[in-house]
Order: C-alpha cells, then sequence, then structure tokens
C-alpha cells in the first residue's frame, strides 16, 4: 500500500529522473556545439591576423623563409607551407583525434585549412585547437545537475511531508473519526470544520450518511423491539389455547399429532422472540446487575442444565482450570454467554464426540469435535446458517458476539485438528 500524497511524488520523482537522464546528453551537444563554434569562428580570426600581419610586415625572400620555418617550428598546433600557384583549395572544417604528445594522451582537434596570400603567394595555412576541454566541462555540468537533482527531491521530500501535516491534517481527523464509529452506539459524527473545499464537501457528506443510517438503525431496533414485545402476548396465548386443546378428552389421535406438530415450531417462535427481545436489551445496554463473576461457577451451572443433552449424545466433556477466570460482568449475559457457547458445542458435535472448556486469567475457550469448519463470514450474523447440521434460529452466536462487543471483549473462532474452537479473551489488563 502506499499514501495518497506519496502516489503523485513518485510520478514526480520518475519524470525528474528522465529530464535529468536526458538533459545531459542534451547539456553535452549544446556545449560542444558552443565550443567547437567558438574555435571555429577563432581559427577565422586567427587566419585573417596571420594574412594581414605579414601583409602589413612586407616580408618576402629568405626572411619570409626564415619566418615560416620559425613559425612552423614554434607553433606546432598550426602551420604554413607554400603551394603551388595553380592549385585551387576550399576553405576545409574537419575534425581529428591523435596522440597529444605534450599531454601524453590521445585528444581530439579542431582544423581549419585555407588557403592565405603571403607576399602575393598562395601559403596553405593549417591551425588545429585541442577540445578536449569541452568532456571537463560536459562532466561539471552532468556533476552540478546531479547536485541540484538531489537538492530537489530533498526538497521534495521536505514539502511533502510539510504539505501533507498541513494540508491533510481534516482528512486524518475525519479518517479516524470514521475509524472509531460504531453504529450501535447510536451516536452521530461531528466533523472539524475545514477551509479545503473537497474536505469539506466529504464531511458533509459523511455527516448525512452517517444521520441517515443512524436513525434507520435506531427506527429497526425500536422495530425489532417493540415487534418482539408485542409478540409475547399472542405466543403466550396460543401456547395456552394449544395446553387446553392438547388436554382435551374428545381429541382424536390424528388431532393430537396435528397441536402436536404445532407445538414444535411455535417453540421455535417463542425461543426465536425470546432472542430477540434480548438482542434489544443488549443495544440499549439495559443491564445494570454488575458484579464480579467466576466462570467455573458458571460453566458447572451451564452444565447441569444441559446434562441430558450431553448423556444423549454421549458426549466425552471435559473441563480444564489453567489459572482462575473472575471478570466484571452482568450476571445474566456472563449466564447466557456461557449457555449459548456450550449449548452450540454441544449442538455441532456428533454422537460420541468430545467437548472441552478451557480457562485461565485471560479469557476462556469452548472446543468441539467436527469434521469441517463453519462459514466464518455467516458465523456472528443475525439469522444465519453457518453450517447444514443446525436448524437453530440463527440467533445465539449473534447474541454472543454483542454482549462480548458491549464489554469490550474479543471472540475469535478457528478449526484446529479437527476441533471448533470459540474463544473469547478480555483484552489488555
Amino acid at each position: 500500500m502506499i499514501k495518497l500524497l506519496d502516489k503523485p511524488f513518485k510520478a514526480f520523482t520518475i519524470y525528474a529522473m528522465v529530464i535529468l537522464l536526458v538533459s545531459i546528453p542534451l547539456y553535452f551537444l549544446v556545449v560542444d556545439w558552443i565550443w567547437v563554434t567558438e574555435i571555429d569562428d577563432n581559427h577565422e580570426i586567427i587566419m585573417e591576423r596571420i594574412e594581414n600581419r605579414f601583409e602589413q610586415a612586407h616580408v618576402s625572400g629568405h626572411d619570409l623563409e626564415t619566418i615560416l620555418h620559425t613559425w612552423n617550428t614554434l607553433q606546432p598546433s598550426s602551420s604554413i607551407m607554400a603551394i603551388s600557384e595553380n592549385i585551387t583549395r576550399q576553405d576545409s572544417i574537419y575534425e581529428v583525434t591523435k596522440y597529444n604528445e605534450y599531454e601524453g594522451e590521445w585528444d581530439r582537434f579542431r582544423g581549419l585549412q585555407t588557403v592565405i596570400q603571403i607576399d602575393k603567394k598562395p601559403y596553405l595555412l593549417n591551425i588545429e585547437t585541442n577540445v578536449e576541454e569541452a568532456y571537463e566541462t560536459i562532466f561539471a555540468i552532468g556533476l552540478v545537475t546531479v547536485v541540484l537533482y538531489g537538492i530537489l527531491v530533498f526538497g521534495f521530500i521536505q514539502l511533502n511531508r510539510k504539505i501533507s501535516k498541513s494540508v491533510w491534517d481534516p482528512f486524518e481527523s475525519t479518517l479516524n473519526k470514521l475509524k472509531s464509529f460504531d453504529l450501535s452506539m447510536s451516536k452521530e459524527v461531528s466533523f472539524e470544520p475545514t477551509d479545503i473545499e473537497e474536505f469539506d464537501a466529504l464531511n458533509r457528506t459523511i455527516s448525512k450518511l452517517i444521520s441517515e443510517n443512524v436513525s434507520a438503525y435506531n427506527q429497526q431496533k425500536a422495530f425489532v423491539a417493540n415487534a418482539s414485545h408485542e409478540l409475547q402476548t399472542p405466543i403466550a396465548l396460543l401456547k395456552s389455547k394449544l395446553d387446553m386443546l392438547f388436554q382435551d378428552e374428545k381429541l382424536s389421535s390424528e388431532q393430537s399429532e396435528l397441536v402436536n406438530a404445532i407445538q414444535i415450531p411455535l417453540a421455535r417462535l417463542t425461543r426465536v422472540n425470546k432472542n430477540l427481545l434480548l438482542l434489544a436489551r443488549i443495544d440499549n445496554s439495559k443491564f445494570s446487575d454488575i458484579s464480579e463473576i467466576d466462570f467455573a461457577e458458571k460453566v458447572e451451572k451451564s452444565e447441569e442444565l444441559l446434562q441430558d443433552y450431553i448423556v444423549e449424545k454421549q458426549l466425552d466433556f471435559h473441563k480444564k482450570a489453567l489459572g482462575k477466570c473472575v471478570f466484571l460482568c452482568s450476571k445474566f449475559l456472563a449466564e447466557t454467554v456461557v449457555n449459548n457457547l456450550l449449548s452450540n458445542a454441544i449442538r455441532h458435535t456428533s454422537k460420541n464426540g468430545e467437548v472441552s472448556v478451557e480457562w485461565d486469567e485471560t479469557g476462556f475457550s469452548f472446543k468441539n469435535s467436527g469434521n469441517e469448519a463453519l462459514n466464518q463470514d455467516l458465523l456472528f450474523k443475525r439469522f444465519s446458517i453457518s453450517t447444514t447440521e443446525t436448524t437453530n434460529s440463527g440467533l445465539g452466536l449473534a447474541i454472543v458476539k454483542e454482549i462480548c462487543k458491549q464489554n469490550g471483549w474479543d471472540i475469535n473462532y478457528n478449526f484446529l485438528d479437527h476441533f471448533h474452537i470459540f474463544s473469547v479473551r478480555f483484552g489488555k489488563f
């Protein structure tokens, strides 16, 4: 992952690097062109001066030969040679690489060959100038460019950090508030005002979205609570009427079977309604019986309640205390967590399977043998079925999840060595 502000910075850095790489040969070509152009202009000036000086000196005959011999001896970079009058030559500009005996290395030379008139006779003038220093100039320019590029990148980094800290503070504040937002708390989020138009529009849009979701959540929560509450009375009446009907001696065997069949879904409906009411109470945090809970005692009571199911499925039930597990919680909620997790373990264990409970100072875990892992995406969702082996309402683990959330506990599921493991941890001490 890469931060938003670092993405354009990376592009800018690559772009600057490309420009740098392109600029170095470009510098070379420009400087070299300037250099050789200046050399050519200088050669033209030298040629004109030599021709003018000889013309002004009026040297001829033996004196001229002596001067030319001395010139060719003392001026290794130029030479003046006599040529026949019938030979015509055009000016020639050339480059040659040859060994420089004075510096002991091979150098690049720029030369000019032209015909000048001395004492009204044609002479071939040859002038050569070492242009090797152009490479040294290019090296200097390249070095300076690299240094400037380093300074440029360093400046980009510093400006990037400074801009990120000042400009993106509102975004970071908004992001942190969204991370800590909990819809179940039914609290709207207020964002700090900002003078950046895009962030202000973002905050207003998010505020509107949160407000609508909080309102919808509260309406849904109120509907579930009210509906569950209103269903209690008709469900109780149905159960009462069915009991009275079942006790009627005039009831035929077919009618008895029909009444019995009605009681099964009615019992499930009663259980679902009871769980929905419990979830509504948990959402509204309507529990004040907070006290120190000894987990071992709750396991003992839950085992007594579910003993018939354990015996019926011939389960191998184990308890293992690795430390004293005492925590602050509502007594009713603690019993609900233990009962739901233990009944869930029993329900998902095949006959002659194994169920175990372990606890220490940091939390507790329920383990039961199984053949395949449960669907973790649906495991703690309301009315979800995480496996085809269950016929329950899908609210038991959802209730456990909500209780853990309200108390700040962590609940996790793992499937290891053919064992389903539900672990509850109390967090940091």
